[in-house]
């Protein structure tokens, strides 16, 4: 980097992180939103309703990440082929109609088959955008960005709980709909007016963006081309190799351990939160539940913001993968067993606080060593595997539930799951780290 060059890469730097982030979190923000608003919507009138027990409501749940299980690698090797642009566009409107769909559901057997279409129609989307931000931000920077596209994930539940109580309470008998129904369609419309938007907004690479001077579109593809290149000189990957590495596996593992905590928490703290009401006698609102149910994402925000920043300030990754993981997991499952609901949301907020640190570090993990085609399948196998956890924790959280009459048992799993994710992680630093072929 010349001294020429290095002023345009910065002025390049900021527009990209000015035009792309926020952008990208919203459409993260609608995207979880959809996926996780069931949460919402089963105890309040969905699983009475449509005749639904716990465990059901956790099939319901979990189903989704079946669908996004099979597309998730094809998806992200065509978002490689034919560009973010299109791809992404092409998800969100698919995923918008079928989320918009789930209004009219009649019956437990519909509700299962469109939760399984939702996921795939939305396969690819996620490790899509983590592939498309290796495209325009350099690996020292990445966790910093990740994370501020990632607190959407905490956003949208800290926006969203308060939001879908609100709407599903308000907006009971608009139409002759429940309002778990107007719920649905309120929150499923947006993501095909955002699908639209891609078309048009969104710029596949840097060499393509008209919309950076002549000097800052060369000084940031060359930065990326350099990038880029560093990897492929230190490791050797082919989508075959990637596909078959342990180190990749590693870390999908490591991936299921957090991403278990997330869901099963995400899930099932509304029906936690509602069970205060038996378990202390305190008597909430659906209003006022919506927004106990947002402290801890609040909090979560803040916090991965914090430490994303920390972790690309220092260059470590393993410590601030497996320490958030390690706290979460010993915080999570004393939740139940604290006096006051005071005490366990301060307990859930550790747990939700030590999820969010883990996420946006985690995903500078992989692309230190992943480029290309490679990095396009390894990412997505890392996600889709680490996101079975997603069908697996509502679904035997659920069954626990139903099993011993309380969510204690469930949230011991969850505990363990993310506790095992951070031991994988030191385990992953102590491994010899050879080529990917």
């Amino acid at each position: 980097m010349t001294a020429v060059e290095a002023p345009a890469l910065a002025r390049a730097s900021s527009k990209v992180a000015r035009r792309l982030v926020w952008f990208l979190a919203l459409l993260y923000f609608v995207n979880y939103l959809d996926r996780t608003n069931i949460s919402f919507a089963g105890p309040n009138g969905m699983n009475d309703d449509l005749g639904l027990s716990q465990a059901a409501f956790g099939l319901a749940s979990g189903v989704f990440f079946i669908g996004y299980l099979l597309l998730e690698v094809p998806s992200n090797l065509a978002l490689h082929r034919f560009g973010a642009r299109r791809w992404i566009a092409r998800i969100m409107v698919s995923w918008g109609v079928v989320a918009t769909a789930m209004t009219f559901v009649p019956n437990a057997g519909w509700l299962y088959g469109l939760r399984f279409l939702l996921g795939i129609a939305e396969a690819g989307f996620f490790p899509g955008i983590i592939l498309y931000l290796t495209y325009w931000f350099p690996q020292k920077e990445r966790a910093r960005i990740t994370a501020l596209f990632m607190a959407a994930v905490p956003l949208s539940t800290a926006i969203g709980s308060p939001l879908s109580s609100w709407v599903i309470s308000t907006g009971h008998g608009i139409g002759g709909l429940a309002g778990w129904r107007v719920m649905f369609l309120v929150e499923g419309i947006p993501a095909v007016l955002l699908g639209i938007a891609c078309w048009f907004y969104l710029t596949d690479r840097p060499a393509d963006a008209r919309w950076l001077d002549t000097d800052e579109r060369a000084a940031l593809q060359g930065t990326m081309d350099a990038d880029e290149g560093a990897k492929a000189g230190r490791y050797h990957a082919s989508v075959r190799g990637t596909l078959g590495s342990p180190r990749v596996w590693t870390l999908a593992l490591v991936y299921f351990g957090g991403v278990y905590g997330l869901y099963a928490l995400g899930f099932f703290l509304p029906t936690i939160i509602k069970g205060f009401e038996k378990q202390y006698g305190t008597s909430y609102s659906l209003l006022e539940r919506g927004f106990i149910n947002a402290i801890p994402y609040v909090l979560g925000a803040v916090a991965m913001l914090l430490w994303a920043r920390h972790g690309d300030r220092t260059g470590e990754r393993v410590w601030h993968v497996a320490g958030p993981l390690a706290v979460g997991g010993l915080a999570i499952p004393v939740t139940l067993y604290l006096g006051s609901p005071v005490a366990a949301m301060v307990a859930v907020s550790i747990c939700a606080i030590g999820i969010m640190c883990f996420l946006p570090t985690f995903w500078a993990l992989p692309t230190t060593f992943l480029s290309g085609a490679a990095a396009a399948s390894g990412i997505a196998l890392v996600n889709a595997v680490g996101n079975t956890s997603g069908f697996v924790a509502p679904y035997v959280t659920g069954w626990l539930a139903d099993l011993t009459g309380n969510q204690r048992a469930g949230l011991w799993l969850v505990g363990a799951a993310m506790l095992l994710g951070a031991v994988l992680t030191l385990v992953l630093r102590a491994a010899p780290r050879p080529d990917v072929d």
